[in-house]
């Protein structure tokens, strides 16, 4: 129902004398008898994690337990968080005495009623609120060292409960910590406080052990597959032979440069349009590193135009030491290896017309490739030179493999430097990640099976609940 403007002007006369005004204090509600509060709080640096946990231990409070319902810990806060509480409390005081303002001037119903005021009546409302607004400002007070300002509620635990581990704090930064006994009546007892702030330190091992988390199943995983390199690069350094399956590409690298020889046609090798601090750009120097010091025996002309000025500087550094390693480093010419243009199609362009022109024997392909791979290696076929090409990119592989003669897939091409060098740390170490590898699968299989056996006999079987966790932990622990 809408009130005249007469008993609306009357509320709020009666409202801003302050003679009718009512109290600001706020009192607190009377609750039952706390009780006894637990005693010898004892706090410790959690062992073995990442600087944000903090171990508590205390005992409990003596009343028995129908005087104690839980126990409630506690954490300081800092001096930014104090204000921000101190903050948010006058605001929601001032909030709570603009809403009281609004209900003495139109009733207890003043928010239904909002809507159909007249204008008059709406500026009625907001000088009533602002002057209310303006009284709680001035009026509001709040004890600064209470506890209830001074800490931060963490947690409430169950009835008996003498252990507690703080998360989520903040590295090197000090903490309080209180403990209070809640009765049944919502009533808290003293708390039982540290005398000495302490700050929780990073270690140097996160020793976590949980089913569901931790980095110690990672340092197991870690040492295992660390352990399986560093065995076989000893086994391969004792003499002992490590057999590696013949690459059709690198095997073909001889037959290429002996046939470019014997035509008296140059030789070109593309290693990618990505920078140097792409791994396949790496891994290509070290095929071209073979490729030069085969073509220096061979007397034959290699050619390498670069899309990136810096893949340009190693190019050279690499076929200049394959040169000085064959014994010919006369014969080297820095002129053959040298910068195009970073334009993708730019630089394909220039390739595919130098492909048509000069008609290379050899073409060899390798690093990192996008679209222009199709037209580099359609060309090379056109003009009939013998292609060998090895990239890592899936999108890029059925180009090479339908238009080129030998092409290094994935896994293939960054093992080549161990196949080609034949160096013991190299051929160990592409022997212990295959082993890993086996590990991974074996462990893949494991789980894969598990589950098919959990789906067979249903989640509300125990045996196939047991299951589908222990899955659940191969994928998310062990795995990742």
């Amino acid at each position: 129902m809408k009130q005249s403007r007469l008993v609306t002007f009357l509320n709020l006369f009666a409202f801003l004398f302050p003679g009718l005004l009512v109290s600001t204090a706020q009192g607190q509600e009377e609750g039952g008898t706390p009780p006894a509060p637990p005693s010898n709080l004892v706090v410790a640096d959690h062992p073995m994690d990442g600087g944000e946990k903090i171990d508590l231990i205390w005992e409990l409070s003596p009343d028995k337990e129908d005087m104690v319902a839980s126990y409630t810990v506690w954490r300081s806060r800092s001096a930014e968080e104090i204000e921000d509480e101190i903050e948010t409390r006058k605001q929601k005081y001032i909030t709570k005495k603009k809403n009281e303002a609004s209900e003495n001037v139109l009733g207890a119903d003043w928010r239904k009623l909002i809507p159909d005021l007249t204008p008059e009546q709406r500026g009625v409302v907001k000088d009533a609120r602002q002057k209310a607004a303006e009284l709680a400002e001035r009026d509001f007070t709040v004890d600064e060292n209470s506890d209830d300002i001074l800490f931060l509620s963490l947690d409430a635990l169950p009835l008996g409960s003498t252990k507690y581990t703080a998360n989520n704090l903040k590295s090197h930064e000090s903490y309080l910590f209180m403990v209070t006994a809640m009765g049944h009546d919502f009533s808290q007892s003293e708390g039982a406080k540290t005398t000495t702030a302490i700050s929780p330190t990073m270690q140097w091992v996160d020793g976590t052990w949980t089913a569901s988390g931790g980095r110690r199943w990672l340092s197991i995983i870690l040492l295992i597959f660390c352990g399986s390199v560093l065995l076989w690069i000893l086994i391969a350094r004792s003499g002992k032979p490590i057999k590696v399956r013949k690459i059709a590409g690198l095997e073909a690298i001889d037959e290429a440069v002996g046939r470019a020889t014997e035509m008296g046609r140059s030789i070109l090798y593309v290693p990618g349009i990505q920078d140097m601090n792409d791994i396949q750009t790496i891994a290509s120097m070290t095929v071209l590193s073979h490729v030069s010091k085969t073509a220096a025996e061979y007397d034959a002309k290699i050619e390498v135009p670069t899309a990136r000025s810096l893949v340009m500087t190693v190019a050279r550094e690499t076929v200049q030491a394959s040169y000085l390693a064959a014994g010919k480093p006369d014969a080297y010419n820095q002129d053959l290896i040298y910068y195009v243009t970073n334009e993708q199609f730019g630089y394909v362009a220039y390739l595919s017309g130098m492909m048509v022109r000069e008609k290379p024997a050899a073409c060899f392909y390798m690093g990192a490739f996008f679209a222009e791979s199709l037209i580099l290696a359609e060309t090379g076929n056109h003009i009939g030179a013998i292609q060998i090409a090895g990239t890592a990119m899936p999108a890029q592989l059925p180009f090479f493999v339908a238009a080129c003669d030998y092409t290094l897939i994935g896994e293939e091409y960054f093992a080549a430097s161990a196949y080609l060098s034949g160096s013991p740390e190299d051929l160990g170490s592409l022997k212990g990640q295959d082993m890993c590898k086996i590990m991974v699968a074996v462990l893949m299989l494991i789980g894969v099976s598990m589950l098919t056996l959990a789906s067979m006999m249903g989640s509300e079987s125990a045996m196939g609940t047991r299951f589908e966790t222990w899955t659940e932990f191969l994928k998310s622990i062990i795995l990742t």
